[in-house]
Formats: structure tokens, sequence, C-alpha cells
């Protein structure tokens, strides 16, 4: 187990790819202990690195997911082991159904996209109205 106590801004791709390993270890940590405030420091620490270096294209939220889907090698059946529900994760990938919250948080971190560009506004195939999710 890596046991890293201080962390300091990321700034280069070793130390984003360090603190990233080191989520995925602590990541269901419970609710208070000091691996939990860890969790939520680098959590903080690689979502404003990935602000300030990727590049996400300007496309609606369902189209970044599929491009984010497509470049971590994931498919739909991993977002719906991730959320729980195949069918919901299939209308929202067609554009039936509009992401949730609930969602939009666990894609942001699953994918490794802002929270922002999955919150977006987009239509849904079939309706004329523009849905803002938040």
């Amino acid at each position: 187990m890596n046991s890293r106590t201080h962390w300091y801004l990321i700034d280069s791709d070793q130390d984003y790819e360090v603190a990233v390993d080191r989520y995925e270890e602590i990541k269901r940590s419970k609710i208070g202990s000091e691996e939990h405030k860890e969790k939520l420091l680098l959590v903080h620490l690689i979502s404003e690195y990935e602000k300030d270096t990727l590049d996400f294209p300007d496309v609606d939220p369902i189209e970044l997911i599929k491009i984010r889907m497509e470049d971590l090698n994931l498919r739909a059946s991993d977002l719906a082991k991730e959320y729980g529900d195949k069918g919901t994760v299939s209308k929202v990938l067609n554009y039936k159904q509009s992401l949730s919250i609930t969602m939009i948080r666990l894609f942001s971190n699953l994918l490794s996209v802002p929270i922002e560009y999955l919150a977006k506004e987009y239509e849904l195939r079939g309706k004329s109205e523009r849905l803002n999710i938040i």
C-alpha cells in the first residue's frame, strides 16, 4: 500500500499518475478516516490538474462521455455497473433520458471529466426543449 502523507499541487503527468493510483487505492475509505480525508484532497488536486491540462472537445455531455469511454476502453456495461441500472444508462447514451445529478457525479469520477462538462445543456432526441441539468 502506498502511504503518501504529504500532497502538493500536481504539476506533472508523473505526479498526476501517482495521485490517481493512490486515489484508486483509497477510494472506498471509511468516512471520517485519515484515508478519507486524503481521498478528498486528492479529488481536489486531481480535478484542478485535469482542468488545467486536459483539453476536452466542445461537444454535448453525451458525446463527451462516449469519447472518454473510447479513450478508457470502457463499454456501456461498465457505466451501468458503476451506476447500477443498465436500462437508464442505455437511455441516457441514446439521448432518451437526461443525465441525473448522481450520474454526473459518478461518471465525472469514472471518466475523469470535470463535473461542469457533464452538466451542460443538451437536447434529448425527439424533444424540442433544452435540458438544464443543474
